[in-house]
C-alpha cells in the first residue's frame, strides 16, 4: 500500500488535548518532524483533525 509523509508546521501548545493526542498518535512530537505512515482512512482522518497543524509531504 501507498506510503504518506506527514510534517508538523505549528506547535502543539494551546490546542485541545484531543488534538494533542491526535499528533502522538500520528508519532510527531517537534516542529519539523516528518514520519512516514501508510495511507489508510483512518490516517486521513487523523490528518483532517489536526490539519492546521501539520502538511503532507510529496
Amino acid at each position: 500500500m501507498a506510503t504518506i509523509k506527514i510534517k508538523q508546521t505549528k506547535s502543539r501548545i494551546g490546542a485541545p488535548i484531543d488534538q494533542k493526542r491526535t499528533l502522538q498518535a500520528l508519532g510527531l512530537h517537534k516542529i519539523s518532524q516528518v514520519v512516514e505512515r501508510e495511507d489508510t482512512p483512518v490516517l486521513r482522518g487523523m490528518i483532517r483533525k489536526v490539519h492546521h497543524l501539520v502538511t503532507v509531504v510529496e
